[in-house]
C-alpha cells in the first residue's frame, strides 16, 4: 500500500477559503505522483500537509495503511516520525560538509561501516560515484539537486515529497533531470509526490498527475488521459494548447462543427448539452492539420515559431479561432490563407458556455 488521501482540506487563520478543500487521491507503491496547478492552487500546502507541517481541518491522511493524520478523530502524527522525506527548492546542503557527510547526514543511528556503505549506494544510485569528497559550491545546479535526493533516499523513507526540485535550474537542465530522477525513484523502489508549475516536469516525472486549482483537484489522472480526455475545462485550458468551437451534438453520429462533422470511434467523452445539442468542442492544436488540398480556409493572425514547428492561431471565415502546429518549413505570413482539415482522435465536448 502507498499514499491515500480522503477529502484532505487545509485552512490558513483568516482566509476566506480553504487553501485545500476536499481532495482525495491515492498513489500506490512505488508510483510517483506529480500535482501541478496555477500558482496559489493548493499543491504546496497540500504537499506540506501531507508531510505533517500543516494540520489536516477535514480528512484522513494514511501511508502504508497508516493513519498519519485524521481530523475528525484528533490525529496528527508528527513529521518527524512519518518516515516522510523531502527535497525542497534550494536543495538545502551544508556548504561546509562534503558530499558524503551531506548524503550521510541523518544516519549517524546506523554502525559506521553500514553508514558509508549506504552514502556509496546512494552516490552510485545518482550518478556521483568517486563525488564524496568534494564540497557543494564545486557542483554544478544538477549535481546539487542530486546530492539532495541521494540524501533524503539514504533514510528509506516510506514516501519522499519534492516540492518544486527544478525551479533554480534552467529550462534544458530541469526536463532532463526530471527524466533522470524518475529513473532513480524508480530504480529505489520510491513512492513519491512533486510539486511543479511545469507542465513537461509533471508528464516527464508522473506515473498519475492532479491538476489543482482554487484549493481543488480537477482531475488525477495520467499524462495522456489529462491531454486527450479531460474532466473539466479547466483541465482542457490548463494542460496543452486548445481552444473551444462551437459545436452541435448529432445523435449516433458526432459532432458538427465549421470543420465539418467530427466522430470518435471510441467513446466520445461527450458532456450533457442542451436540448437543442448546442456544445463546444475542445480542439488541439495537433487536431489541426495543414492541407492546401483542404477545402475549409484560414487566415493565419499570430504565429509562434517554436524550432520544428509554428504555432499558428488561425481565424475561420466564420469568425472561429483555432490553433494549429504546424511544421516549420511551412512559413506563412501573418494575414495569409492557407487550407486546414481536423484529424481528431478524441471528440471532447463541454456545455456551451453563455454570456
Amino acid at each position: 500500500m502507498g499514499l491515500q488521501l480522503d477529502q484532505v482540506r487545509v485552512t490558513y487563520a483568516g482566509a476566506s477559503r480553504p487553501a485545500v478543500d476536499g481532495v482525495s487521491l491515492g498513489l500506490a507503491a512505488g508510483q510517483i505522483g506529480v500535482l501541478i496547478g496555477p500558482s496559489g492552487c493548493g499543491k504546496t500546502s497540500l504537499l506540506r500537509a501531507v508531510a505533517g507541517l500543516l494540520p489536516l481541518a477535514g480528512g484522513v491522511v494514511r501511508l502504508a495503511g497508516e493513519v498519519l493524520g485524521d481530523a475528525a478523530r484528533g490525529i496528527h502524527v508528527p513529521p518527524e516520525h512519518r518516515g516522510i522525506g523531502m527535497v525542497a527548492q534550494d536543495f538545502a546542503l551544508f556548504p561546509h560538509l562534503s558530499v558524503a557527510r551531506n548524503v550521510g547526514f541523518g544516519l549517524a543511528h546506523l554502525p559506521r561501516p553500514e553508514g558509508a556503505a549506504r552514502v556509496q549506494a546512494m552516490l552510485e544510485l545518482v550518478g556521483l560515484a568517486g563525488e564524496g569528497a568534494r564540497l557543494p559550491h564545486e557542483l554544478s545546479g544538477g549535481q546539487q539537486q542530486r546530492v539532495a535526493l541521494a540524501r533524503a533516499l539514504a533514510r528509506q523513507p516510506r514516501l519522499l515529497l519534492l516540492d518544486e526540485p527544478f525551479s533554480s535550474l534552467d529550462v534544458d537542465l530541469r526536463e532532463r533531470l526530471a527524466q533522470d530522477v524518475r529513473t532513480i525513484l524508480k530504480a529505489a523502489q520510491t513512492t513519491a509526490l512533486v510539486v511543479t508549475h511545469d507542465q513537461m516536469e509533471a508528464f516527464a516525472l508522473g506515473d498519475l498527475i492532479g491538476v489543482m486549482e482554487g484549493g481543488h483537484l480537477h482531475q488525477w489522472d495520467d499524462a495522456y488521459a489529462l491531454y486527450h480526455r479531460p474532466a473539466t475545462r479547466f483541465v482542457a485550458r490548463f494542460i496543452g494548447h486548445g481552444v473551444f468551437v462551437p459545436g452541435e451534438l448529432v445523435p449516433g453520429r458526432g459532432v458538427r462543427t465549421a470543420l465539418g462533422e467530427l466522430v470518435d470511434e471510441g467513446a466520445c467523452a461527450v458532456q450533457p448539452a442542451a436540448n437543442d445539442g448546442a456544445c463546444e468542442v475542445l480542439l488541439r492544436a495537433d487536431d489541426i492539420v495543414h492541407d492546401d488540398a483542404a477545402t475549409v480556409r484560414a487566415q493565419i493572425v499570430r504565429k509562434a515559431f517554436r524550432g520544428s514547428d509554428f504555432l499558428y492561431t488561425l481565424r475561420l471565415v466564420s469568425g472561429e479561432q483555432l490553433q494549429a502546429q504546424v511544421p516549420s518549413h511551412h512559413d506563412h505570413e501573418l494575414g495569409e490563407w492557407i487550407g486546414i482539415r481536423p484529424e481528431v482522435d478524441h471528440v471532447v465536448t463541454f456545455p456551451r458556455e453563455t454570456a
